[in-house]
């Protein structure tokens, strides 16, 4: 083990020694798997935004092609679609990020797995990664685990594309995907034996033609050996080549990977790359199947909208608390339901103490409403609650970037976990706020209703108030600030009046202008810039005992003292101050005067297209000088690079992206921007060659020309909220994604110093779960070695259900608390899948009787689809084309199997239907049907789509389009017809 991953990090530390796609950077007008992996999902999703907007009776005229682009996909696909109304791609951007980053990482974490880039003819070997990641794929998408769904579809388009690229596949002529790697009820064939030679040397270094001309004529499949170590392989076979492949130096000499256009095989680089880009498209269409084109679309988050994320104290003095949120909660439903700014989804996590959860997630309002209607508080006894365990499964239940609200008025009795917590506010940059109130405020003792209905009355503290005290308020201000959310106080009766920000949080295409949070308080002024694009632009500011000042652009001030005022409204609730901003005509620099000597936060938000997201990125040496994700804390001290994705268009010019002290010192440190080649437009790598000390933020400041300001540029910032924090202990782990229920997985951690030095360190090993774990509670790291190495175990229970997700934080803090980070990984739950069949379509009966009025007549097909006697059943059974009523029912059939039973039938006017059909394990089959004026009904099935067999199809009855009775000769014809056309199978 320890002999392998030294060799892996020799091989990473070497420049241009990886045998793959380039992962991110393209050059010299190459092909990336960014660029691949983008093309295909932009594809396939205009391709399931056509399909839905055609059954909605809505155009959709935007050409599926190379020149498609997020923006534009991303308006085709909203059904307002008009050109007024406001846009953001943030999150279809994001997921694509996510993708292609994880598609990215494989030549990291797996820089020597010869299965996982189809090297050394290991076809059975990459087949079975793709199989199994498609299977984690579909199972996370069915269990709403759209992240690890996306994690993992990454990981399997990186292998799949690397097959096109390292196989002399596109050598033989193909120029269409080789669909068996994406069908295991398939067999490989002509696979070259390990003893038949497939190359001979190239010639004056030309590789062009070095591949034996027998083994193309004989269609067989090779692909290239690579070994950084070594020059030994197999007598006669290929080599990858290039110049740290050292089997490419051994006789056949050269190579035949097409990974960029100067390798050996260069010629057909673009060629490899296209075919790889229908491939991905080809895997796209099997998961779009599985998770039927709605499921598809959540998948790539192309939304507007946010999710709508509660968590929820239920002890006994939160009954007011209960009741604003479910008001707020139904408010925001019942406004938005049926527009672009709908909630995406709903999350709700009760807690009190001693439990929290169940975790309820759906993208259903009804449900949503239901769950939270039937909150009611009851019990407690002791103040403290589990309020952070519950934070806990929220931040990792909801997608990245969400707005997380937590109502209690008590402490937490968790506090162990606030550094995991923060953790996963810092890997996920989602914004916590917290409403925190205190009914003993108003002049009301606070009390909790036991279960039995009596009261118990809490002493106030030294006997003049209960408030939380201030040491446990801290913590909920700490995880608020840490996240660039709020920490609000009020009393009972005002917190109706403090929700308008959650209100505030729901509307589309939310954007951060400024964020600062000062502690302790001090007088300072504060700009921001506010451009042409925004819209319904607020201020938050909590604190105590201050004054603020407001100036706009043009010189006009309001102070805090005026509720109502030239530059907007102001409501004081409790420690809260929201000011909703009037923007018309006040664009530009934007200035506010604070003072206070308490603590203070101030926050300015607003829509807008124009946003960013960012994630911290790694070089590594051995896949051509690219980059990969990197997880934790930046190393204190050290230099950092930052993958920025900008939305807005081809309008918005990036200046600066910067990394801002926290502490409000004012120090700032500009990267240098690279703008990314390719499909991608709006991704830029920014190399910063300081981090900062402590805290900070990532400010983004740019020029936008908007159609009204074509003479000149707007100017613009955007703020990521979410502070990061700096270390010097790194902490890095790696594991198999997946493990089986009732399974134990081992996950290998290191801990190390930057500055090389030594020590003990703690170790915290959390899951949000709840699954057994174990982990050494401490390592020691001696001085001069450099590392301390551990392991944590995690057993996911029998009764798991497949696709359920776990996140497993591991923490080493040094002595003293004085210096931590972490490590996160997200793992699948997925059983073992032996159904690869997909299930098939048996068509009983056929009819049509379609004269020229067609509104006025019908036709029907009737069908029995089957999984097969080893099946796993029929899951789900969708109608994906045709206006017609779909009707389906269970039987036996006559060897024990369970049937589904189709009945379908349409009027005349919609001639054909297309019918998906899911198992359980999350095959595909396809039923297509089309009715044809004065022939009859030609049906097919299909399980995917590249190999073709005909079946004859029974005919109980049809008719004419004339209705009248079929003569016999004619009858037997159109059977014989049938018989060749009808029953088609085609199969991916």
């Amino acid at each position: 083990m320890q002999t392998s991953l030294l060799l892996m990090a020799l091989y990473l530390s070497i420049p241009g020694g990886t045998q793959a796609f380039k992962p991110l950077i393209s050059g010299g007008g190459s092909i990336t798997h960014r660029d691949i992996t983008q093309r295909a999902v932009l594809r396939k999703t205009a391709e399931v935004c056509r399909a839905l907007a055609a059954a909605q009776g809505r155009d959709f005229s935007l050409p599926i092609d190379d020149s498609l682009s997020i923006i534009k996909l991303q308006k085709a696909c909203s059904a307002d679609s008009s050109s007024s109304s406001l846009v953001s791609t943030i999150l279809f951007q994001s997921a694509i990020v996510k993708m292609y980053l994880s598609n990215a990482l494989v030549d990291m974490a797996f820089a020597l797995s010869k299965a996982h880039h189809f090297d050394g003819e290991t076809f059975q070997g990459g087949r079975a990664l793709i199989t199994a990641g498609v299977s984690e794929v579909k199972a996370s998408v069915k269990r709403g685990s759209f992240l690890l769904a996306r994690l993992a579809l990454g990981r399997v388009c990186h292998t799949l594309q690397d097959f096109y690229s390292h196989s002399n596949w596109v050598e033989m002529g193909n120029r269409q995907p080789y669909s068996t790697l994406i069908r295991p009820d398939l067999q490989l064939v002509n696979l070259a034996g390990p003893s038949t030679p497939t190359c001979r040397s190239c010639m004056g270094g030309n590789c062009t033609d070095n591949i034996l001309p027998e083994v193309l004529q004989q269609g067989l499949l090779t692909s290239g050996y690579f070994n950084l170590f070594s020059s030994n392989k197999p007598a006669g076979k290929c080599s990858h080549g290039g110049s740290f492949d050292r089997t490419s130096g051994r006789d056949p000499e050269g190579g035949i990977n097409k990974d960029d256009v100067g390798s050996s095989h260069g010629h057909l680089h673009h060629t490899a790359a296209d075919v790889a880009v229908n491939a991905t498209m080809e895997l796209l269409e099997d998961i779009r199947g599985a998770a039927g084109d709605k499921g598809f679309l959540r998948l790539m988050d192309i939304t507007q909208s946010s999710v709508l994320c509660f968590v929820i104290d239920t002890t006994g003095s939160m009954s007011d608390d209960i009741t604003e949120a479910k008001r707020v909660s139904f408010s925001i439903i019942d406004s938005k339901r049926g527009t672009q700014q709908e909630p995406s989804s709903y999350i709700l996590v009760p807690f009190n103490d001693p439990g929290f959860g169940p975790l309820i997630t759906t993208t259903n309002a009804d449900i949503f409403k239901q769950r939270i209607n039937a909150l009611t508080a009851s019990g407690g006894g002791d103040i403290p609650e589990l309020c952070l365990s519950g934070l806990q499964l929220a931040l990792t239940a909801a997608p990245p970037s969400s707005e997380i609200f937590v109502f209690t008025d008590a402490p937490a009795k968790d506090t162990a976990l606030k550094s995991t917590v923060t953790a996963l506010i810092e890997s996920t940059k989602s914004v916590v706020t917290f409403m925190l109130t205190d009914n003993l405020r108003s002049s009301r003792r606070r009390r909790r209703r036991s279960m039995g209905g009596a009261s118990a009355v809490w002493p106030s503290q030294g006997g003049a108030s209960n408030r939380m005290a201030q040491s446990d308020a801290q913590l909920y201000r700490d995880l608020a600030q840490a996240s660039g959310g709020q920490a609000i106080e009020v009393t009972k009766e005002d917190l109706h009046r403090a929700t308008s920000v959650i209100e505030d949080a729901s509307d589309a295409a939310q954007v951060t202008v400024l964020q600062e949070v000062r502690s302790p308080g001090k007088a300072e002024n504060f700009s921001f810039t506010v451009d042409e694009s925004m819209r319904n632009l607020n201020a938050y500011i909590t604190g105590g005992s201050l004054s603020f000042t407001l100036t706009s652009p043009s010189g006009v001030s309001q102070s805090n003292s005026e509720a109502s005022g030239p530059l907007g409204t102001i409501q004081t609730v409790g420690n809260l101050h929201r000011i909703s901003l009037t923007t018309h005509n006040n664009t530009g620099l934007w200035e506010i005067s604070l003072n206070s000597l308490e603590s203070y936060s101030l926050k300015v938000i607003g829509q807008s297209s124009v946003n960013f997201g960012y994630h911290f990125v790694e070089a590594f040496g051995g896949a051509h000088g690219d980059f990969g994700l990197k997880e934790g804390r930046p190393l204190t001290g050290d230099n950092i690079t930052l993958l920025v994705s900008v939305t807005g268009g081809d309008s918005v010019t990036v200046t600066a992206v910067a990394l801002v002290e926290a502490s409000g010192s004012g120090s700032e440190v500009n990267g240098t921007l690279q703008l990314l080649g390719g499909t991608g437009g709006g991704d830029f790598l920014v190399t910063v060659a300081r981090v900062p000390q402590g805290e900070f933020v990532v400010r983004l400041r740019g020029e936008s020309n908007s159609a009204t300001t074509k003479s000149s540029p707007s100017l613009f910032q955007r703020q990521v909220s979410t502070q990061i924090k700096t270390s010097s202990i790194s902490v890095t782990a790696q594991a198999d994604s997946t493990l089986e229920p009732g399974s134990t997985i081992s996950v290998p951690f290191t801990v190390a110093m930057a500055n090389g030095t030594g020590g003990a360190f703690t170790v915290r090993a959390t899951n949000d779960r709840g699954f057994t774990s174990s982990f050494p509670a401490s390592v020691s790291i001696v001085t001069g070695e450099g590392e301390a190495k551990g392991t944590v175990t995690l057993t996911a229970p029998a009764s798991t259900s497949s696709g359920t997700d776990v996140t497993l934080t591991i923490e080493a803090e040094s002595a003293g608390a004085a210096d931590l980070n972490y490590a996160i990984l997200r793992l699948s739950v997925v059983s073992k899948v032996t159904d690869f069949t997909p299930p098939q379509c048996g068509v009983v009966s056929v009819s049509s009787n379609c004269p020229a009025d067609c509104g006025a007549s019908y036709w029907q097909l009737s069908a029995n689809l089957t999984d097969g006697a080893n099946g796993t059943g029929i899951d789900r059974v969708t109608l994906r084309q045709g206006n017609g009523t779909l009707n389906t029912s269970t039987e036996v059939g006559t060897g024990g199997e369970n049937v589904t039973r189709i009945e379908y039938s349409a009027t005349c006017c919609s001639k054909k239907v297309e019918l998906v059909v899911v198992d359980r394990a999350g095959n595909v089959g396809v039923c297509l049907g089309s009715v044809k004026d004065s022939v009859g009904v030609v049906v097919s099935s299909t399980a995917q789509a590249s190999v073709t067999n005909t079946t004859a199809v029974p005919v109980v009855s049809t008719t004419s389009t004339g209705g009248s009775p079929l003569t016999l000769s004619l009858y037997l014809r159109i059977c014989v017809m049938l018989s060749l056309l009808l029953w088609k199978r085609v199969e991916l």
